[in-house]
């Protein structure tokens, strides 16, 4: 369960320079995320990610590729330094530690039901639900960033803050989690390909 949520809980602390937008820049900036997630039917990425915990001196780094496809199959595949993968698939978390398969029901599990919605649609950018966050708009040198903090009391014991960094082009470019506790992770995405043909096998369990 541990590396689950380490797994899970990627996130990304980058120190920008911040200025608010404007209400009129904020809601052109949702038009487009928004936009580009219409159009995103399918989509693979790699990604590079460094976990930052209190307790030590160098970050803990893992990489592999992420695979997406509407409405909502999302397999992030680690490869490197271990074999670990994750599949969200009619709500259901299939986990396969190096060869050591188990499943969560994720509509029995409120949390996790909760962040499968975090992840897809931070992938897609499509994340905008008042209702749910707390939202605050900023332009950075290289686009956008938006700050969600959830409203709901059990999901915030294990995040306090969300942040999805969109490049100019309005892609997510990095997504940030910061745990209560201060550790976060960060992860940033690379070579993306869209709307290209993904094999159903990427998606068996």
């Amino acid at each position: 369960m541990n590396k689950l949520l380490y797994i899970l809980f990627f996130s990304v602390l980058v120190v920008k320079a911040q200025t608010p937008l404007s209400t009129s820049e904020a809601t052109v900036l949702k038009k487009q995320v928004q936009e580009q997630a219409q159009k995103t039917q399918t989509m693979t990425v790699d990604f590079v990610q460094l976990k930052h915990m209190g307790f030590l001196s160098n970050d803990i780094e893992t990489s592999g590729n992420l695979s997406f496809k509407k409405p909502n199959l999302v397999k992030w595949q680690y490869l490197k330094p271990f074999r670990y993968s994750v599949l969200f698939k009619d709500q259901t978390l299939y986990i396969d530690d190096d060869g050591k398969k188990s499943d969560v029901n994720l509509s029995s599990n409120k949390l996790f039901g909760q962040l499968n919605n975090l992840i897809v649609n931070s992938i897609t950018g499509d994340l905008f639900q008042e209702q749910d966050f707390e939202i605050t708009y900023f332009k950075v040198a290289d686009g956008s960033e938006v700050v969600f903090i959830p409203k709901d009391s059990k999901l915030k014991k294990y995040l306090s803050q969300f942040h999805i960094f969109f490049s100019v082009q309005a892609y997510v470019s990095q997504v940030k989690l910061v745990e209560p506790s201060g550790d976060y992770t960060s992860i940033l995405f690379s070579n993306r390909t869209v709307n290209k043909p993904i094999a159903d096998a990427v998606f068996a369990h």
